[in-house]
């Protein structure tokens, strides 16, 4: 026996000489959190995918502004055989050509939401030159021109990205606070795992010594026949008991250290002590009001909106298109043409165009009826599933509230029912020191004891996880009753 015992305290005594060569902190929950959403890769992917639709919404913004162009052919050479119509022989024949070309247009263009259509601003500049028997030079240019373009009965994209490009923003926006939450949520889960671990290391460590001490006071008694050999047995295989259940428990905290290290990116070799939360401020949340804000601010209630917008964008674009198409282009400015460069800016003239085309679907069999009637039963189908997910979201709102409500009074009494198991175990342990007890009793209290503390971390992790669920769900802080949305927004 105390060989095992002696190798048993060597192991602990290299551990600990491993431990103390390793870097060690301590963590409380917020410290936790704080680290989580600033080093764990979920929070750099979470950030990065934020940026993603940042940026997409940023694009969309750049759109709605005027853009300016520049088209150019700087160079294009053509030496080929071409038929000609001779008129002298009154007949075609083939001639070579040889020719130079060049072109740049400076345009400026600006989107028109409202009707769909676009303003365009323009200037251009042509050089021509033809090499051969016949050979020339031209310039022509056209100094300004002001047009428009216009679907007269078509598809409005622009109406539709101002109704939604903006939601799916907002939709980002709140995504990457939601997912924030949740990795305050993931940190809670990997820290109460620990701590638990830690625990019930802690509880082992003792019970060691505790039976290692029981054992030692059971041999002595047994010399004055104080205690039967049955229960002095019994003593020696707790002994052997608690020296199995701290080597388990050793390896479950160094197993749950290493999960929380590698979540929150830190050396997998960090020593990690946690410091558990105290008694929880007293925090009613009313569900009305946290159903008003997860139904503001709750990103799964924008994605809907979203579908649902989506739905019916298709239902009107597939609607418009089983008509006829008709489009206008019109144009004014002036052009010139001139041999010389600096005649071809001279006197120009007067350059105006319009042309309105149109196109009747006359036989299609039906496809275009067909893609309207796909896209007005899909906008039924994506409304119904919209509501289903909307209940579904504030069912989970109202009983992770409920929840939360109740879990305060379970933590005061897991807290008070650990204070009287480990004052009963204090107690029935002296008792049987001084062989007022028996070794069931002490056993029983040992195990009560053990089993309170596994209650109380447990109260613990399902008060702080509804805490931050809550928190998710709805983007609002109710212990100080800010929006986390507005936060954002304030801080950004």
């Amino acid at each position: 026996m105390k060989l095992k015992n002696l190798c048993l305290l060597s192991w602990l005594c290299c551990l600990a000489g491993t431990v103390c060569s390793q870097e060690r902190l301590t963590l409380d929950l917020q410290e936790t959190i704080r680290l989580a959403n600033d080093s764990s890769l979920e929070a750099f992917r979470t950030k990065n995918m934020y940026l993603a639709g940042y940026w997409e919404y940023r694009t969309y913004k750049a759109n709605r502004l005027p853009s300016l162009t520049l088209n150019m052919t700087p160079a294009q050479y053509n030496r080929d055989i071409t038929r000609r119509y001779d008129s002298e022989q009154d007949l075609d024949i083939y001639r070579s050509q040889q020719s130079f070309y060049a072109y740049g247009n400076l345009a400026i263009q600006q989107n028109f939401d409202l009707t769909g259509g676009t303003f365009y601003l323009d200037t251009e500049l042509g050089y021509m030159r033809s090499f051969g028997s016949n050979h020339y030079t031209q310039f022509t240019s056209v100094p300004i021109r002001l047009g428009y373009t216009q679907s007269l009965v078509g598809y409005n994209a622009f109406r539709w990205e101002r109704k939604i490009e903006p939601l799916k923003y907002e939709k980002v926006k709140k995504e990457y606070i939601y997912n924030a939450e949740q990795v305050s949520e993931q940190a809670t889960t990997y820290f109460f795992a620990l701590a638990m671990a830690q625990a019930e290391y802690d509880l082992a460590r003792e019970n060691m010594a505790s039976t290692d001490t029981l054992y030692r006071i059971g041999m002595e008694r047994l010399k004055i026949a104080s205690i039967s050999r049955a229960d002095l047995l019994t003593l020696k295989l707790d002994v052997v008991n608690a020296r199995n259940t701290l080597q388990t428990a050793a390896s479950s905290l160094k197993r749950a250290m290493f999960s929380l290290a590698s979540f929150l990116n830190l050396d997998k070799n960090t020593q990690i002590r946690l410091e558990l939360p105290g008694k929880p401020q007293i925090l009613t949340i009313p569900v009305d009001e946290a159903l008003e804000a997860a139904r503001a601010n709750n990103p799964d209630f924008l994605e809907l909106r979203q579908n649902v917008l989506e739905a019916e964008r298709e239902v009107n674009r597939t609607k418009i298109e089983s008509r006829f198409n008709a489009s206008i282009n019109a144009s004014v400015g002036f052009n010139q043409v001139a041999e010389k460069f600096s005649e071809a800016y001279r006197k120009p003239m007067q350059q105006e165009m319009v042309s309105i085309s149109v196109s009747i679907p006359l036989v299609d069999w039906g496809v275009r009826k067909g893609k309207y009637n796909m896209a007005r039963n899909n906008l039924n189908v994506v409304r119904t599933s919209s509501r289903q997910s909307e209940i579904s979201i504030e069912e989970d709102v109202i009983m992770t509230v409920n929840d939360f409500n109740i879990q305060q009074d379970l933590v005061v009494s897991a807290e008070e029912a650990l204070d009287l198991a480990i004052m009963a175990y204090n107690e029935t342990r002296q008792r049987f020191i001084i062989g007022q007890a028996d070794i069931n009793s002490l056993t029983l209290s040992l195990n009560r004891q053990q089993e309170a503390q596994r209650n109380y971390i447990s109260a613990l992790q399902d008060y702080w996880l509804n805490y931050y669920k809550i928190r998710k769900l709805t983007l609002h802080d109710f212990a100080t009753g800010f929006s986390l949305s507005e936060k954002f927004d304030y801080d950004n």
